[in-house]
């Protein structure tokens, strides 16, 4: 490229060049995680939804590459950036004009396989029910503790970043990136008097879970296995940590108003 910048590409980044014949020879194929690790990456660069961050996620692990996404969908939390200023992002990053932020994980234990060597999730962890208009009992402990048996369509375990994905919209709060939390959130419970807890992350969350159905849906972020009655989950801090790239005129507070609306009222807007 004209700014000196090297490129790698992932399988459907790589595969949409070479549909639409725009393969520069200089880009290297990209496989999976253990492929990246053989090429010295300095910043991973996402183009899409916060779907697409997630994604990257399973290649960069715990190599400490930040990654950067720049947005082509409607919403994008994650995706921050602006498409439309390509150049522009690069020259602020060859300028070191960013800042990076540590985003925890959380890491899902079994006692049956699941997710084989994925079992981590930069935004959440649900189990839901499936196949079924039932709703399910997932039995609940905190560090070995009876929390509760929520009777409702599901659960989710959100890391702070999660906090203003599937679990805002289930009702749950929002949490600061940097806290050191997990955010505990029912769906749809049958229960009134059971709202959305903030566990500390040191925590370890575990469930059972049980309702008419054989089968139950376990998600991590966008990847998802079926499961049944067998099976005893537990959620955990992962040891590893994934870095974002913030742009120098990004923040939290600004992408909570820009992008949520926080706050939007005429009263705070000044006379014209």
């Amino acid at each position: 490229m004209e700014e000196g910048v090297s490129l790698l590409a992932s399988p459907v980044v790589y595969e949409f060049l070479i549909a639409n014949k725009l393969l520069d020879p200089e880009i290297v194929y990209v496989e999976d995680y253990e492929d990246f690790k053989q090429h010295k990456v300095d910043i991973v660069m996402t183009l899409g939804g916060d779907g697409t961050v997630l994604n990257a996620v399973t290649f960069v692990r715990d190599s400490n590459v930040p990654i950067l996404g720049v947005n082509l969908g409607r919403l994008g939390f994650l995706t921050t950036t602006n498409s439309g200023k390509i150049k522009s992002i690069i020259k602020q990053l060859d300028r070191k004009m960013y800042h990076v932020e540590e985003r925890s994980l959380l890491y899902l234990e079994s006692n049956l396989p699941i997710f084989g060597d994925m079992r981590f999730a930069l935004n959440d962890f649900t189990i839901l029910k499936r196949d079924t208009s039932s709703m399910i009992v997932l039995h609940t402990y905190v560090n070995g503790e009876f929390l509760n048996s929520y009777w409702a369509d599901g659960v989710i375990v959100s890391t702070p970043t999660g906090s203003t994905g599937y679990n805002l919209s289930c009702g749950g709060p929002i949490v600061f990136p940097t806290s050191k939390s997990f955010v505990l959130t029912p769906v749809a419970p049958h229960n009134l008097n059971v709202r959305p807890l903030v566990i500390s992350d040191d925590a370890v969350i575990s469930f059972e879970v049980e309702g008419r159905s054989e089968n139950f849906l376990c998600t991590l972020d966008s990847r998802y296995e079926s499961i049944h009655a067998g099976y005893q989950l537990a959620i955990r801090k992962c040891d590893f940590s994934i870095r974002l790239i913030q742009l120098s005129d990004r923040s939290f507070l600004h992408n909570m108003r820009e992008k949520l609306k926080w706050g939007d009222d005429s009263r705070n807007k000044p006379n014209v």
